[in-house]
């Protein structure tokens, strides 16, 4: 019984050896487009802490265009990685992205944009954890009109500058979520203004909306909306620029990022008014955790994941962010 006794206890120390010695062999790589953007960079973070869970490795690569992320993932296959997660710069680079990691041998998931076919159609077997775009631009929409109601302003004499960045379909989906709600409440076509911005940054952002708002120069009361923190805040930016209050400008970003709280910490308001804080920590703890059983227990991950926002104001936002596990 004895001997019987401890060649059991020695097969399960064998067994957790191997398991652990497996998990210390196992790579996951995560990918992204803009390492250096506050987002991924809590992404990151918030993968790091799976990764410590599991005992995996997590490899960290940014890749800011289509030749580089061909690069990091032919650089996971020479790493011995097992699979990776993934947020292109380039929605469209979605078959060629799928057919390197075939290449590779490495299992594949997108995170924050979903791959897309040539006919902008989107690659529906690779698992994908995003973001419900239509409904957090929804949510936009529903507060700036709550606002404009409870201020008393005629949706008529107010005009709506859609700070626009039509390459990325998400962008859309939120962008259009927002002006729908914002339609229904009776905001005229008329006084939507498109302001198509270079690249998804404030500066971009706030050159476009200048040239909206010079060329509208009768409208007095503004809403903005946009893919992002920083293209509501390029908006705002440029109302100040042309002189027009603070509360007489309404915008409301998308992401909580720094910039957005940094603007909520000012000592006097002004028109940025709210953002949809998106946790990053579901979008980095829980791809990298689907991605480790997918590798190591071959569990696939669902095939569609959608997470949501919640509105933060500047009164309550430290609330919101420790709610959402952020602080």
């Amino acid at each position: 019984m004895r001997i019987f006794r401890a060649a059991v206890l020695f097969g399960t120390v064998a067994l957790m050896a191997a398991s652990s010695a497996f998990a210390a062999d196992l790579k996951i790589g995560f990918i992204v487009k803009q390492p250096e953007e506050p987002w991924f960079q809590d992404e990151w973070k918030f993968a790091d802490v799976a990764a410590k869970e599991k005992g995996f490795t997590l490899v960290k690569i940014g890749a800011e265009d289509g030749e580089k992320v061909q690069s990091a993932i032919d650089n996971l296959g020479a790493q011995g990685a097992q699979g990776f997660i993934i947020c292109t710069p380039d929605v469209k680079l979605g078959p060629g992205i799928v057919a390197k990691a075939a290449a590779n041998d490495l299992k594949i998931m997108t995170v924050d944009d979903r791959l897309v076919n040539a006919d902008g159609s989107p690659l529906e077997d690779v698992p994908h954890m995003g973001i419900s775009a239509t409904k957090i631009g929804e949510a936009v929409g529903q507060t700036i009109a709550d606002e404009v109601k409870k201020r008393g302003w005629d949706v008529k004499e107010v005009g709506v500058i859609r700070v626009s960045y039509d390459q990325l379909p998400t962008a859309v989906d939120r962008v259009n979520g927002a002006l729908s709600v914002l339609k229904a409440a009776g905001f005229p076509d008329t006084n939507i203004f498109d302001a198509p911005q270079a690249k998804t940054d404030t500066e971009a952002a706030l050159n476009a909306a200048t040239v909206v708002l010079n060329k509208n120069a009768g409208i007095k009361k503004w809403v903005a909306v946009g893919l992002n923190d920083e293209a509501v805040l390029g908006a705002v930016r440029a109302t100040e620029t042309v002189g027009i209050p603070a509360d007489s400008m309404i915008g409301v970003g998308i992401g909580g990022a720094d910039s957005a709280i940094n603007e909520f910490k000012k000592p006097t308001a002004t028109g940025f008014f709210g953002t949809v804080i998106i946790s990053p920590k579901r979008h980095g703890y829980e791809t990298a955790l689907n991605m480790y059983e997918w590798v190591a227990n071959g569990k696939e991950p669902e095939k569609l994941i959608l997470t949501a926002g919640q509105l933060a104001l500047r009164d309550n936002y430290e609330v919101v962010r420790k709610e959402l596990g952020i602080e």
